[in-house]
């Protein structure tokens, strides 16, 4: 398997786990993303391997992407050097793959899953939260569009009522309320995240993997494409509101830790 610079990959039985080694906030590119896309296409060959558990190091699981403060942001609102369709249109191409893979993930949620993160989390499987986890689709609250396919995802696992309600409100649930919701599968000690997100992986496991991948197969039947078509949509109208001074307003007041004064341009 490939030499990786931002992930880690461990192997325990039938279980492998991939940790995300950006501490402590964990925000992603699409270096972090290719990465993770590769180590599951990787574990695809390894007959060996039945089920992965996806976790990261430090305080959040994946806090998103990191606008910084904003005052960098150009009129287009992208980061020095960075072009809307180069940097999130193949980021959302190697997200696509994650979709692809082919042996069940289960999320270790330790803390935030903010924006992309949730996303992120939302691709895999199963989640196993903690009490601290965060769930978030904060898109709304920066002067953007869902992204990461959450607008597919998101209402497939949760409703479309308690998607809405995250897209729109930009609120941040907690482990115990995402279990309520059917966002987290179980919540547990911080603790014990990881080691019962790999005692879950290990349960699928021990089950007959042609038949396990099988179902896994018909169950998201079409899932990647129909993520591939929903990433190429949100991408267009991320692009047109990148330019709005509300983006510019919501990363700065997001910065600031302060309610963000939009004016609907």
């Amino acid at each position: 398997m490939s030499t990786f610079t931002d992930i880690t990959i461990e192997r325990s039985g039938n279980v492998a786990t991939i940790a995300i080694q950006r501490p402590p906030h964990n925000f992603f590119d699409m270096s972090l993303i290719k990465q993770i896309a590769t180590a599951l296409e990787g574990f695809d060959s390894e007959i060996d391997i039945r089920a992965i558990v996806l976790a990261s190091e430090g305080k959040s699981f994946c806090a998103g992407a990191n606008f910084g403060d904003g005052s960098a942001l150009d009129k287009q609102g992208n980061r020095p050097g960075e072009s809307t369709l180069n940097s999130s249109g193949h980021l959302y191409q190697e997200a696509v793959r994650i979709f692809r893979a082919k042996k069940p993930i289960v999320a270790a949620v330790q803390g935030p899953a903010i924006g992309g993160g949730l996303g992120l989390a939302v691709a895999c499987d199963f989640r196993i939260a903690a009490p601290e986890a965060r769930f978030s689709a904060n898109f709304t609250r920066l002067g953007f569009h869902p992204g990461f396919g959450l607008t597919y995802t998101l209402p497939r696992l949760i409703g479309v009522q308690q998607a809405s309600k995250m897209f729109y409100t930009s609120r941040r649930l907690t482990g115990e309320e995402a279990l309520a919701i059917g966002l987290a599968d179980e919540v547990v000690p911080l603790a014990d995240v990881r080691k019962r997100a790999q005692e879950f992986a290990a349960e699928i496991a021990e089950n007959a993997p042609l038949a396990v991948q099988a179902t896994r197969a018909t169950v998201r039947a079409g899932l990647a494409d129909k993520v591939k078509e929903q990433t190429d949509h949100e991408l267009s109208l991320q692009q047109n509101l990148r330019a709005a001074e509300d983006f510019k307003e919501g990363v700065k007041a997001y910065a600031e830790r302060r309610k963000p004064n939009f004016t609907g341009r």
